[in-house]
């Protein structure tokens, strides 16, 4: 299994993100149609039991961190038990969560305990009325209570995720980054991504350079820090402050030859990119009585079909592809 999660271009995958559920407690614009999306039968999706042998055997075949996604993963009921039987495999080093903080509070206390090492938090505003706006729901005052609440647990960074969009909340950019003069926060903006029924345009989308030039007008000296070899963003600094900003470039100067990550959606279809059209059912093969060594085979093939890199912004916003939400963020 040397080679289970090495692609033709030389790219050793050794990231999993797996989404828990296709479910979610908010409706954000930039994620899923307004009247949400059709969801799939319980028995569709993957069961605790299932998730947690394909994840034991892409650690063995060598994944090193794993990122719980969904939909909203903290509203599968039972989460909390999966996590802990995440944490105890062996050769496991980062097992992270991506959140948009409504139940984190809650949750959070066995969720440390369990080996959580690493929290995204998504949050697009810091105006209630705007927050609102772009979730169709309320809730802000308990996503920044959650964000205190993990700092308060020691998690440092802290990641807060920030979707950008052009005349829609980049006049916020600034007031982001004032979060991290104190905070051990890393703040990463994000470039609007097209995938089906968001309501994608070229007018909202704003790409990196111009978010870091008016970002100047406010922080005239931005420090550039070292980036990890995989990494997806481009981080900074303003001098003196504590926490530190992101800017994950998908779009505008992807990041692809370098990129080690899988996806494992929540009806057990896994897909070598987020761009991509294709998928391979691991589900299917699970229930069909596939040994590890098929189960291997079977991810060998799709690893080995992955592409140099993505289709690019125009392209991919006119291609096929699963609602953001339906993938697994």
């Amino acid at each position: 299994m040397t080679d289970l999660l090495t692609d033709t271009f030389g790219r050793r995958h050794t990231y999993l993100r797996i989404s828990l559920t296709e479910r979610c407690n908010l409706r954000c614009r930039y994620c899923m149609p307004a009247g949400g999306v059709p969801l799939r039968p319980r028995e569709e999706i993957l069961t605790f039991e299932e998730i947690e042998r394909l994840a034991r055997l892409f650690v063995r075949a060598g994944v090193e961190k794993i990122r719980l996604t969904g939909g909203e993963p903290l509203v599968r009921t039972g989460m909390e038990a999966l996590v802990e039987a995440l944490g105890a495999l062996p050769g496991l080093r980062t097992l992270a969560l991506t959140t948009n903080g409504l139940l984190l509070p809650k949750k959070l206390p066995r969720l440390h305990a369990a080996g959580v090492n690493l929290l995204n938090i998504s949050l697009d505003t810091l105006r209630p009325e705007r927050f609102d706006h772009i979730t169709r729901r309320q809730g802000l005052a308990l996503v920044l209570h959650a964000i205190d609440l993990a700092i308060a647990y020691g998690y440092d960074p802290v990641k807060v995720n920030c979707v950008v969009m052009r005349g829609f909340n980049d006049d916020e950019l600034a007031d982001f980054v004032a979060l991290t003069e104190t905070k051990p926060i890393e703040v990463r903006f994000i470039e609007y991504m097209p995938f089906a029924g968001n309501g994608w345009q070229d007018a909202r989308f704003m790409p990196y350079r111009d978010m870091l030039a008016r970002l100047g007008e406010r922080f005239p000296v931005l420090e550039r820090l070292d980036d990890g070899p995989n990494a997806t963003a481009k981080t900074y600094r303003v001098p003196g402050f504590r926490g530190r900003i992101g800017f994950i470039t998908s779009m505008s100067e992807h990041f692809c030859d370098g990129c080690n990550r899988l996806r494992l959606t929540a009806d057990g279809n896994l897909k070598v990119c987020l761009f991509g059209r294709a998928e391979v059912s691991l589900r299917d093969a699970l229930r069909a009585g596939a040994t590890d060594d098929e189960l291997g085979a079977i991810i060998r093939a799709a690893v080995r079909r992955k592409k140099a890199a993505h289709a690019g912004m125009h392209t991919l916003a006119k291609a096929e592809n699963r609602p953001m939400i339906l993938i697994g963020g």
